[in-house]
């Protein structure tokens, strides 16, 4: 199991376990994280999902695609660790991955 660390705005921290190869928003979903929505549910369609990458772990993921970088010019609160959170693959290299949720999605 891949433990993943999301942080709310208000600085509480919940841990959750999920399957190597899943995405952190099924992570944040099946484990009742309320700061992702996800709305299109993950087909890259939305930016409802956006999340700040903690920067010890921001180099160990591959650099966003063309349609991701597009679909982050739409977000509140944007940032250089900006990701969206269906983009991400968990694996074993990133166990104990942070990802900071934003006060408010689109």
């Amino acid at each position: 199991m891949t433990r993943v660390i999301f942080v709310e705005s208000d600085g509480s921290r919940r841990v959750v376990e999920a399957r190597p190869d899943d995405r952190a928003l099924d992570a944040a979903r099946n484990n009742g994280i309320i700061g992702i929505i996800g709305e299109c549910g993950g087909e890259l369609a939305c930016a409802t999902c956006h999340v700040w990458v903690d920067p010890a772990f921001a180099d160990k993921l591959p650099p966003p695609g063309d349609v991701e970088q597009e679909l982050l010019e739409c977000v509140f609160d944007r940032k250089d660790i900006s990701r969206l959170s269906c983009q991400i693959r968990l694996s074993e290299a990133l166990d104990g991955l942070i990802l900071h949720l934003p006060p408010r999605q689109i």
